[in-house]
């Protein structure tokens, strides 16, 4: 026993003279959590990074550099240019933790599979476009990362089937990007009607904004700095054009979230927000609609073929009807229509009809929905935990599922039926054909 101790005093000894050492030298200490524990060096928790483009490079990495406990080892990306400048925003923000004021250990990936090896790294960010969702998010799992995936999770409603799966078979954390659930508003609004303050709820209106139409492109040389089939991967071959990836400046909304073979359209782009949000307020978070009608209107040519105007209408078995359409007598966000009121929600407001419900509090006894204030803050204290976060795999394939139930009804042009338990389509051939995709080679599930 004195000897076995022996060996664990020396063994904590070298660990602490190792980060002690390389510290005092102003060095990254690049040591993942699950090895040491709390022992780890400054407890931090490592990540990398899976596509940087413009909502990684403005919202999700900064925000996550942003911890102290957090260090960001590695990114990948398919363009060389944007590994350049997420690994020179890494490395400035880093930085600031170090004794000597540097750091340049920022490692830089095009294939995200060699990132995915790095044992050192705990948890990944993949902010890649829609149609690479699953597959970096399944891999993730397989590698034994951690996973904040932003909307939508997935491109199909077969691939969130696999994901979920795959998350819960391997023991990963998955937050996704829906995180309206982190703020006041929405919890609030979604706990008054879960509590009965609007009186039955009858109804659920939700506004989307929608995409513009393009001319067609004209095909252009590959840039030297771009993978281009790296960044087709899964979808099907197509000619290089500009606006089918990302504008020049790279501060517009890119190309790719107007062209059906890489993302739905604003109903799953932004519908898997506000749809999140009625089935949380409705406490069908793991389930689904069993009847959908739709109908939207589709470009005629041009490169950006997603829905313009557009309206679904979805059944739920208690009877609630969610209507979600463009109509601009709909403001975008989420209207909970019930008996005796109304409730309202949207970023940045909330308002109620009569106006003493937003008056109400919510008893000791009564629904309290899970608390976040914080997003990221949420998926790291999740990590450390292993809890399950505010936005698990599991609701944001169910919400993800519905939005793309609505595009499945929007092609059909009819009347569809689901079975929420068994994932399928009740007596429709053809729209069972829709759950999934075909994945040009050698990309699969």
């Amino acid at each position: 026993m004195k000897e076995n101790q022996a060996k664990s005093d020396g063994l904590i000894t070298r660990r602490k003279f190792l980060a002690g050492s390389i510290a005092a030298l102003g060095l990254p200490v690049i040591v993942p959590s699950s090895v040491f524990g709390a022992d780890a060096p400054s407890n931090r928790i490592t990540f990398g990074a899976i596509g940087v483009g413009r909502q990684c490079m403005e919202a999700d990495l900064p925000e996550i550099l942003g911890f102290k406990d957090v260090q960001v080892v590695a990114v990948s990306d398919v363009d060389d240019r944007r590994l350049g400048l997420a690994r020179r925003l890494v490395e400035k923000s880093c930085a600031a933790h170090t004794l000597s004021g540097v750091y340049v250990c920022c490692h830089t990936y095009r294939d995200f599979r060699e990132l995915l090896a790095r044992q050192e790294i705990d948890a990944v960010l993949i902010c890649t476009p829609d149609h690479w969702h699953a597959i970096g998010a399944i891999e993730a799992a397989k590698a034994g990362k951690d996973i904040f995936l932003q909307k939508p999770l997935t491109y199909s409603i077969e691939e969130g089937r696999v994901l979920s799966d795959t998350v819960r078979r391997h023991g990963r954390i998955l937050q996704a990007g829906t995180q309206q659930r982190s703020d006041a508003n929405f919890r609030f609004a979604c706990e008054l009607v879960r509590n009965g303050r609007i009186g039955k709820l009858h109804t659920i209106k939700v506004g989307l904004p929608t995409d513009p139409s393009t001319t067609p492109q004209r095909t252009r040389p590959v840039p030297k700095e771009l993978d281009y089939d790296f960044w087709l991967g899964p979808a099907p071959w197509a000619a290089y054009t500009m606006n089918r990836v990302h504008p020049p400046n790279d501060y517009g909304r890119p190309g790719w979230l107007r062209v059906t073979d890489y993302c739905l359209g604003m109903i799953t782009a932004w519908g898997t927000h506000h749809i999140d949000i009625a089935q949380w307020g409705m406490g069908t978070e793991y389930t689904g609609p069993f009847e959908i009608e739709a109908a939207a209107e589709h470009p005629r040519d041009g490169l950006w073929d997603v829905h313009g105007a557009f309206r679904v209408e979805y059944t739920y078995a208690s009877g609630v009807k969610v209507i979600c359409t463009d109509d601009k007598t709909n403001r975008v966000g989420v209207l909970f229509e019930g008996g005796d009121g109304w409730v309202f929600v949207t970023r940045g407001a909330i308002d109620a009809n009569p106006k003493s419900v937003l008056d109400s509090t919510i008893g000791p006894n009564e629904i309290r929905l899970y608390r976040s204030n914080d997003h990221k803050g949420n998926l790291l204290e999740c990590i450390r935990s292993r809890r399950q976060p505010i936005a698990p795999v599991e609701i944001a394939h169910r919400s993800c599922t519905a939005c793309i139930l609505g595009y499945i009804a929007m092609r059909t042009g009819r009347k569809l039926r689901w079975d929420a338990d068994n994932e399928r389509f009740i007596g429709d051939d053809e729209a069972n054909r829709m759950i999934s995709r075909p994945m040009r080679p050698p990309w699969q599930l």
